[in-house]
């Protein structure tokens, strides 16, 4: 029996090595990964004078599930295999006809099923059939908690190196947006070219993808958690003039997140960096930093009032719960002198 679950990188292991499986079924909230395995499946089952007789690919949307599995069962040719793609298979109209086909795949097909932002139905035939014979992979979201961690093993799989306050600024800065993180990744490669060091600092963050290392959503918390009143206004005026970062950069979900998780430290037993650490499952002591100088600056009834500011801030900023045109700056201010005093 196959083994019933793979890593990302296991399945991109195999597929370099030329290690193909007969079914592919790609399933999942994040699209990324999805079209990563894809990508390598494309480059590495047919060479270039195979493809044009022996690559098929087929969108949900638009295609017949029994023309996919009549697609499948045809022989290769001149190649040693075939490879067929159903793209956006979430969209496909009676997608459990493609059973038929997993249940008993042939060795020259490698039969790709792209499944795009939610699970295949795990009590259907189709999923149950795949993992007896092929490999079934589930895409999962990065959760913003782990994208700091994500980004440096992401920077390392390409010869670059970034530190832990760097990484928590390129999260707080695109979030856990993979196809984001990757176009950003490969300018800084190309900026570094050939040079020995391709050590990402704060300062080069700042120059070549333009996140201000003062000026960002994690110093906004850090001043609002320090009770560092004049800060906290200068990065909201900052915010205010440079309106491009308001639609760049999470800013009021990354104070609401810091708010939501210091109300569960106000009630961890132990306060402690290293209770913090464990409580919200932190990878390194900065990050508990701005949670340690929160309790020690508001109180849980003030932490809950807080949330409910932020909450109203994010509805103004939307257009809701106003009348008058407030900018980005006002919303801030007004949020932060009813959390601060």
């Amino acid at each position: 029996m196959a083994k019933k679950e793979y890593t990302f990188e296991e399945i991109c292991r195999d597929i370099a090595a030329k290690n193909f499986a007969p079914v592919y079924v790609l399933m999942g909230e994040e699209p990324y990964f999805i079209d990563k395995i894809e990508e390598l499946l494309v480059r590495n089952v047919l060479n270039d004078a195979e493809r044009d007789f022996n690559q098929m690919i087929f969108y949900g949307n638009d295609s017949d599930a029994l023309n996919i599995v009549n697609a499948a069962r045809r022989f290769p040719m001149m190649a040693e295999r075939q490879l067929v793609i159903v793209k956006e298979a979430q969209h496909l109209n009676k997608i459990e006809i493609l059973s038929h086909y997993v249940k008993t795949p042939f060795a020259s097909t490698v039969f790709v099923i792209c499944h795009k932002y939610k699970k295949l139905d795990g009590r259907k035939n189709l999923l149950a059939e795949a993992k007896k014979v092929g490999i079934v992979f589930e895409s999962k979201k990065i959760y913003d908690n782990k994208m700091p961690g994500f980004i440096l093993s992401f920077m390392k799989q390409r010869a670059m190196d970034i530190d832990g306050k760097g990484a928590q600024m390129l999260a707080d800065y695109i979030g856990n947006d993979l196809s984001r993180l990757e176009k950003e990744a490969d300018k800084l490669s190309i900026i570094f070219g050939n040079s020995p060091s391709k050590r990402i600092t704060p300062e080069i963050i700042e120059t070549n993808i333009g996140v201000s290392k003062e000026f960002n959503s994690y110093q906004f918390v850090n001043a609002i958690a320090s009770k560092d009143i004049l800060r906290a206004n200068r990065i909201a005026d900052y915010f205010d003039k440079n309106p491009k970062i308001n639609s760049n950069q999470p800013i009021l979900p990354v104070v609401f997140n810091f708010f939501a998780n210091l109300m569960i430290c106000f009630y961890s037993k132990d306060r402690s960096e290293k209770g913090i650490m464990q409580t919200l499952h932190l990878q390194w002591p900065f990050q508990a930093t701005d949670y340690l100088l929160g309790l020690r600056h508001y109180t849980a009834m003030k932490v809950f009032d807080a949330i409910r500011e932020i909450r109203i801030a994010d509805a103004k900023s939307k257009g809701f719960e106003t009348t008058s045109s407030l900018t980005a700056g006002d919303i801030y201010k007004e949020m932060l002198y009813k959390i601060m005093h």
